[in-house]
């Protein structure tokens, strides 16, 4: 049978490693609330204990440290977040070791890891669905604690997966005392933020305690005719129903609107064959573009502790989506001399979707051959709906349809079309059913194996349609079912006191987003992901330290394989094979001096062995570096950024050469509640294309922000 004894294994360790935050916190703050008897006292700490400590551990539950789980796992905190002012969820990703942010259009991005997009998403360790792996939008980042990312094969998290990896957004909770903050911030291209955080007790015992974070902001950019503003709400109530249940409910809303917004990217191609070089700021879009999305997320968890420890806890999640856009799209080979060559395509769509998880688990110790063993099983089910709608415009009449002025062309010279009202042309519904379980057996104390089986049953059916130029509408109805049971299993080995080895191996299983040239969706990819490495801990425990080797065979992956007469993209499937190293360094060195450093080699290849997803780097660095004064202790500053070597797209003839990106950031306390930051992004003003995943378009030149903040 096929190596599917481990389709979960990578990814059930996403969390295992993240310490309960209550501990440190409860502490000081019932220190510094002496109640007038020890007995209340004591009271206050059973109840506040208990409620700070349902702060999102990550995916599991299982009590491993960092440096002991099976795989490879990467943390940005909110400290990294704050120092390099990471105000979307994009900027923030930039800062996790391994991860390539491919933002290849102005209103879409791709997350990709070890060559391959990352598909699986968690919020709190609850998988959510996550078609295609784009990103629409720029998310806010300020309602997150922080980010945990795998790297490698995670079918346990989510039921499906590639050999990508996971990305768990890990909310923010309420605080145990009543404290917050704001902040403002001005910078480059008209860019002006505010953002609040406050978290209240509601109650004199501390069990029950809210949070609220407020995030606006409103900027123009170094594109020309591109503006975007954003409002984001983030709201949690959390508390304890009594001695042994809690109960947690938020509820978050973001509006964004984007306007002169790019539908592709850069054309690089000259029709003699060389690639064409722009200035920074240039754009294919027109000023009657638009890009405007609403997305909210709703929870409620509820856990209940057992008298022997062990643990219920059951999670609801509701996500909606929905937008409204305006586009323009360039395509072709430019003549040199003339600047013509493009062809334009108008598209205004909406879309409106909405997702349902539930998930119930059970987790606790057993005691097996006098030795103490964990446990975890559970059930979930998601489901989704997609409908996708698009407004008809006279192919014939419209001059936005067709040869374009010669580029680079002004914002105003293609007239808007005359849209017809919207009609439907896509509609998807996915439901997903998980049963799964695991156990960490610990053999001895310098060993342990993790093992479990995960099953899936997954079904998406609905409509696609297409509709060309004369009108003509093809329409496939979609009914795909599949089922499917991975067992696998992981070993960590104590070497010595700060020294772990570890070994795992996952089957990968992902259905599949893309259409064939029939408008089918193409069969699942399926594969074997396997990992082996190091961990280890220096200085006192303060420097973090690993080295993994990794190799996946996927088969059937879906590949771009050309368009139809009416422009829609189809794709078939290959079979590729990915191999490589990381290293990773992370911690202080000083008590003054923090570090990261992180090394990525990868090689991938076909079925025939030439070489595939060459627009991923071969080579990539991920770096920084801050500094306290020691005669200065309230100045701190920092260098930050990445490297990668040369990267090619095939399929668009377009070459990006080796570059590198360095920020820098400067931090001032002026007092205890009043401090002052300012931040330089692309410190050496690099021109780059900032993805080949599909092309896209100039990264930002040099730029830079100035922000104050208050804390109460």
């Amino acid at each position: 049978m096929k190596l599917t004894r481990a389709f979960a294994l990578s990814s059930l360790v996403l969390a295992m490693g993240f310490p309960a935050y209550a501990q440190q916190n409860s502490s000081e703050n019932t220190a510094e609330n002496t109640a007038e008897n020890t007995q209340n006292e004591a009271e206050k700490i059973t109840i506040v204990g208990v409620r700070q400590d349902r702060v999102s551990k990550g995916a599991t539950g299982f009590t491993m440290e960092l440096n002991e789980t099976p795989q490879s796992i990467s943390v940005v905190s909110a400290e990294e977040i704050e120092n390099y002012a990471a105000h979307s969820l994009n900027d923030a990703l930039r800062l996790a070791p391994g991860i390539n942010v491919e933002e290849w259009e102005t209103n879409r991005t791709n997350y990709t890891s070890r060559g391959f997009e990352i598909k699986s998403t968690q919020i709190d360790g609850i998988g959510l669905p996550n078609d295609w792996g784009i990103v629409t939008g720029a998310m806010e980042s300020y309602g997150y604690e922080e980010i945990e990312v795998i790297r490698g094969a995670n079918g346990q998290l989510t039921g499906v997966g590639n050999s990508a990896g996971t990305i768990n957004y890990v909310r923010k909770r309420p605080k145990n005392e009543n404290a917050g903050e704001v902040q403002v911030s001005l910078g480059s291209f008209d860019f002006k933020r505010l953002e609040a955080d406050y978290s209240v007790l509601l109650t004199e015992s501390g069990s029950w305690a809210a949070r609220f974070v407020v995030a606006t902001e409103d900027s123009n950019s170094y594109l020309d005719g591109l503006s975007n503003d954003r409002t984001y709400f983030y709201g949690v109530v959390d508390g304890q129903l009594t001695d042994n249940s809690t109960l947690a409910a938020g509820y978050s809303y973001q509006d964004a609107n984007t306007d002169g917004n790019m539908w592709g990217g850069l054309v690089f191609n000259y029709t003699d064959g060389t690639q064409a070089e722009w200035e920074t700021s240039a754009t294919t879009a027109q000023d009657w573009t638009m890009w405007d999305t609403i997305n909210s997320t709703a929870f409620i968890e509820y856990a209940y502790i057992f008298n022997n420890d062990w643990e219920l806890k059951a999670t609801y999640n509701h996500q909606s989506f929905e937008d409204e856009s305006k586009l323009f799209y360039a395509s072709g080979a430019i003549d040199k001399d003339t600047g013509l060559g493009l062809n334009g395509w108008p598209g205004r769509y909406d879309t409106d979707y909405t997702a349902d998880i539930l998930d119930i688990t059970t987790t606790g110790e057993f005691t097996l051959f006098d030795r103490s063993h964990e446990l975890i099983f559970g059930a979930s089910q998601a489901k989704s709906e997609r409908a996708e709608y698009q407004h008809p415009f006279d192919y014939a009449t419209t001059p936005a349809f067709g040869p374009t002025p010669a580029f680079p062309y002004a914002l105003n010279v293609i007239e808007e079309p005359e849209w017809a009202d919207r009609n439907e042309y896509s509609t998807t519904d996915i439901t997903l059913t998980r049963v799964f379980g695991s156990a960490k057996l610990n053999a001895s104390d310098d060993l342990f194996f993790i093992v479990g089986f995960n099953a899936i049953d997954f079904i998406r059916d609905g409509v696609n349609k297409t509709v060309a130029s004369d009108g003509t509408v093809n329409a496939v109805d979609i009914y795909n079912k599949e089922k499917e049971i991975s067992p696998y299993a992981g070993v960590t080995y104590t070497i010595s006191e700060h020294v772990n080895a570890y070994l795992n191996y996952s089957d990968i299983y992902q259905p599949q987003d893309e259409y064939d040239e029939q408008g089918e969706f193409l069969a699942p990819t399926k594969g074997v992901n396997y990992e082996a490495g190091i961990k280890t801990q220096w200085l006192d425990n303060n420097l973090f330290a690993n080295f993994a080797i990794f190799t996946a065979e996927q088969e059937g992956l879906a590949n771009y394989a050309g368009s139809t007469p009416d422009g829609t993209w189809f794709y078939d499937g290959i079979n590729v094979e990915s191999q490589g190293f990381e290293v990773e360094v992370t911690g202080t060195i000083a008590d003054n001096i923090g570090v990261l450093f992180s090394y990525t080699y990868l090689n991938i290849e076909g079925q025939d062995g030439e070489k595939e997803h060459q627009w991923a780097p071969k080579d990539s660095i991920n770096f920084s570096i801050d500094y306290t004064f020691p005669q200065l202790e309230t100045v701190k500053v920092g260098l930050g950024g990445l490297w990668q070597s040369k990267t090619v797209n095939t399929d668009y003839n377009v070459e990006q050469g080796a570059y590198a990106i360095v920020n820098a950031f400067a931090r001032w306390d002026i007092s205890e509640q009043f401090s002052v930051q300012a931040n330089i992004n692309n410190l050496t003003d690099t021109k780059y294309i900032n993805s080949l995943y599909v092309v896209g378009y100039y990264g930002a030149p040099i730029n830079g922000s100035i922000s104050a903040s208050y804390s109460f």
